[in-house]
């Protein structure tokens, strides 16, 4: 099922949720500072040794995935990068489009996706990007369902979807376990939310977890470790 948006000065904003898809004050540079420097992606990437893994709660726009394949083919390190996101309410290609559209850095990533992207939003769909070295697969449905089904060790974690009070059915204790069970050690997470209920979570289920300062008005946010 395709989710309703609206449009507020050019930000995307979710029917469902009242919450935005990306800052207002710069969706791409919260993005790269949250989750790409959040799991110290440019350094790891630098001289790294096999394929990587990132899994994702909330695809929304496509944001964090075009920053993250836009960084992996920057440094060119000759692995390839695998990006599996769970996402319940998809968006339509062409909300996508709209959205990413801000950023024309982005242009030839989003030609190569959109003759990709189902018209379909059921089920799963898998990618394969920039001449094999990009895999993307996205799960269309809960991710209390789908990270129970999921297998691959995961490098990365990209902790979107929204603010907890805002969908409380994503952040629980069942998503912190499948993180801790998937999470290769020395596997990291990144997180726009600084809320006590999820730090403590991802503490019990065997992450170190650090309150750092946050992008904009946000005052903190989460990073971390599995232990």
């Amino acid at each position: 099922m395709q989710s309703p948006i609206s449009w507020q000065d050019g930000v995307p904003v979710s029917d469902i949720y009242g919450d935005i898809y990306f800052s207002r004050e710069s969706g791409l540079q919260e993005t790269n500072y949250v989750f790409i420097e959040g799991n110290f992606l440019p350094s790891r990437w630098l001289n790294i040794k096999d394929n990587f893994h990132i899994i994702e709660t909330g695809f929304g726009t496509g944001l964090n995935f075009f920053a993250a394949w836009k960084l992996w083919r920057e440094m060119d390190n000759g692995m390839e990068l695998h990006f599996t996101s769970i996402e319940k309410h998809p968006l339509s290609l062409s909300d996508i489009q709209t959205a990413i559209s801000i950023w024309p850095e982005f242009n030839k990533f989003m030609d190569e996706f959109s003759a990709q992207y189902p018209a379909l939003l059921q089920g799963e769909t898998n990618m394969i990007l920039d001449n094999g070295r990009v895999h993307l697969h996205l799960s269309w449905g809960d991710v209390n369902e789908i990270a129970g089904r999921l297998n691959k060790p995961a490098d990365a974690w990209f902790l979107d979807g929204f603010a907890p009070a805002k969908n409380p059915d994503m952040w629980n204790n069942n998503l912190y376990k499948d993180m801790a069970r998937l999470t290769l050690p020395g596997g990291t997470f990144a997180t726009f939310t600084a809320v006590g209920d999820v730090r403590r979570g991802l503490q019990e289920n065997g992450f170190i977890v650090k309150k750092v300062p946050g992008f904009g008005k946000k005052r903190h946010i989460l990073i971390g470790v599995k232990n």
